[in-house]
């Protein structure tokens, strides 16, 4: 993987499991692996999204698709 990818990643893990943590300087790494400001908006807008989405599939208690394991990851055939 490359670093501007795992920058992406470890930005992702950080949004979802302590957002109040994020600052500008996780903004400045992000932009020092080449993402410009409308990148790095985008990528935490669907990072957020799809956060937000899962929370309210979880707390309704709504199922996996019949296609994902319990883990969220499409089934191998």
């Amino acid at each position: 993987m490359d670093e501007r990818t795992s920058a992406l990643l470890d930005y992702a893990e950080r949004l979802t499991e302590d957002p109040a943590a994020l600052g500008p300087t996780d903004v400045e790494a992000l932009r020092s692996h080449g993402l410009d400001d409308e990148a790095i908006s985008s990528a935490t807008q669907v990072i957020a999204y799809f956060n937000y989405i899962n929370r309210i599939a979880e707390g309704l208690g709504i199922a996996h698709e019949d296609w994902l394991d319990a883990d969220g990851r499409p089934k191998t055939v």
